[in-house]
């Protein structure tokens, strides 16, 4: 039986694929305590086991899958990027970047010391630093070296020894670290200090109607009795200030939608739209809920609003608010890059943010024309955009300088990361051309990381045991270094020279080295979804940075 799947295997190395992808998915998702090794590292686990039956697939396939995550993060993570490029987020980015060159210190340091050779290096720093695409700029740097075919083979082949071991130290030791270690060495009560956080960054006056503007949001229909103090006043001035609106009144036999400017009168039945809460404490007092089902029909609405407005940009929510297009209309999340932003009135809202808005559907398409535009799911991909900008980094990048028998350049890998950036980022200010929706936004990334990890994992089979135990010892201490000195680093510089909030600090150091496991981490020990607020910008710096080392350190051993 055992013969038969080997063969099958074997001659439908498809079917090795897929079947890699599988338990690489099924591994990742499971839980123990709350921790997993997540789907990248159960992939290769699942690749490099299926792979000691000699399974073997196209190198191609793998670039092609390679190239297609570089794309799809550059993209994500372009807006975030070039926003840390800006005066409100130098620091973080600064910070980020600090973390991310100390990474690549301590990891060449260790490379040095014990001996390792460029693919067990650049392993080393994308399992200790979690970032998995080092792993392919590192083969496209270590497929230029002026090497026996052989030689290069041994070399890759490495690169997912090194990675496998630390991997599994960067995850647990980083968040540990940070959520644990990090606010010792700070100083801090991190609980406390993100509750004070919290306190000091709402607006006092508006702050109990924004705060509970993001609970559930309810329609309901009231009768205006006589002697009420609504009557003959503008809606807008009745109750100035609050986030709930009416929405539509019945008089008499007729229907009518309401304007800012309407006048109440006695016997109206008026729908108004808001918080449960808020509706309960302030109507609920004064005015008689009545059954009114012609009157609550109302088309509502709830979508994505990806944000590319420059009006927009930089304002905190309790200003957007205010403004016109805002009235019925409501927030129920916020995400930046692929975080959940803690919600609060002084948040300054991004390009590049998704705000999940929900009311009557007219209002809520005035609010997309202000904000940018719906990312609906049933929107098409513009795939002529996506392959066609594939085409153009790969151009770029693989252009080399010759030095001897070494050639110097960008590689593939690299310039279609750099063109996704500059996409993305560009998407972010016009969005006409380019569309990719969040969904597939997120299967590019995921199938595409995912795929090329499995292929990676296949080729790596038969000489993985062999290498694990030449290496296995030494990375191990390697991988701790390179793990937590450069967190150490990171908040050191945040805390004494930046003055950084130190929930705040702890995720931009999460950032720097793209861990979400560490912001999670953090946010537990916090009870806080502060620390957030420091992940964008540092992840999309650090998934840049990281991604060059694997290009970078394999130059530096050469």
């Amino acid at each position: 039986m055992m013969a038969l799947v080997i063969g099958t295997l074997k001659r439908h190395p498809e079917i090795a694929f897929f079947a890699t992808l599988a338990i690489g998915y099924l591994l990742g998702n499971l839980r123990v305590r709350g921790f997993s090794i997540g789907a990248v590292t159960a992939t290769l686990l699942a690749g490099v086991f299926i792979g000691q039956f000699g399974v073997t697939i196209s190198e191609d396939v793998k670039q092609c899958f390679f190239v297609l995550f570089l794309f799809s993060i550059g993209y994500r993570c372009g807006p975030q990027f070039f926003q840390g490029l800006r005066r409100d987020g130098l620091a973080q980015a600064a910070v980020a970047a600090i973390v991310a060159v100390t990474g690549l210190l301590v990891a060449y340091g260790a490379a040095v010391a014990f001996g390792y050779d460029g693919g067990t290096a650049a392993g080393l720093i994308g399992g200790a630093m979690t970032q998995s695409a080092t792993i392919g700029t590192a083969g496209d740097a270590i497929a230029r070296l002026p090497l026996s075919e052989a030689a290069r083979q041994t070399m890759t082949n490495q690169i997912p020894v090194a990675f496998a071991v630390t991997y599994l130290i960067g995850v647990v030791g980083s968040a540990l670290f940070l959520s644990q270690i990090g606010p010792r060495l700070l100083g801090v009560d991190l609980a406390k200090s993100c509750a004070e956080f919290e306190g000091l960054t709402g607006p006092k006056r508006r702050e109990p109607g924004m705060l509970s503007a993001y609970r559930g949001i309810e329609f309901r229909a009231y009768k205006i009795p006589e002697k009420s103090k609504v009557i003959g006043k503008p809606i807008n001035a009745v109750y100035a200030g609050a986030r709930f609106f009416v929405e539509r009144i019945r008089r008499g036999t007729q229907i009518f939608d309401a304007e800012p400017n309407t006048v109440l009168c006695a016997g109206d039945v008026a729908a108004f739209s808001g918080p449960r809460g808020l509706l309960v404490s302030e109507l609920e007092a004064n005015l008689p809920e009545v059954e009114d089902a012609e009157l609550l029909d109302l088309p509502t609405e709830q979508v994505d609003v990806y944000v590319t407005s420059a009006d927009a940009d930089g304002k905190t929510l309790l200003e957007l608010s205010d403004m016109p297009f805002a009235r019925g209309v409501y927030l129920r999340h916020i995400q930046r890059g692929k975080v959940t932003m803690p919600f609060s009135p002084a948040l300054k809202v991004r390009r590049g943010d998704i705000l999940t808005l929900v009311g009557i559907h007219h209002h809520v398409e005035a609010a997309v024309r202000a904000l940018g535009v719906a990312d609906r799911p049933e929107e098409a991909t513009d795939m002529m955009f996506v392959s066609a900008s594939i085409v153009f980094g790969a151009l770029i990048g693989l252009p080399a300088i010759a030095f001897g028998k070494l050639h110097v350049g960008l590689s593939m890998s690299v310039g279609i990361l750099l063109i996704g950036l500059l996409w993305g980022w560009i998407h972010s200010l016009r969005p006409i051309i380019g569309r990719m929706p969040t969904p597939t936004l997120w299967l590019f990334e995921s199938l595409g990381l995912t795929g090329f990890i499995a292929v990676v994992g296949l080729a790596a089979g038969p000489e993985f045991v062999h290498g694990l135990k030449n290496t296995g010892l030494s990375l191990v201490i390697a991988g701790a270094a390179t793990a937590l000195v450069p967190h150490m680093v990171g908040i050191f510089v945040g805390h004494r020279v930046f003055r950084m909030h130190p929930a705040v600090l702890l995720g931009v150091c999460a950032g720097g080295g793209t861990s979400a496991p560490s912001l999670a981490a953090i946010q537990e020990t916090a009870k806080s979804a502060v620390p957030t607020l420091g992940f964008g910008v540092s992840y999309a710096i650090g998934n840049v940075l990281l991604a060059l080392w694997g290009t970078v350190i394999v130059a530096l051993l050469a």
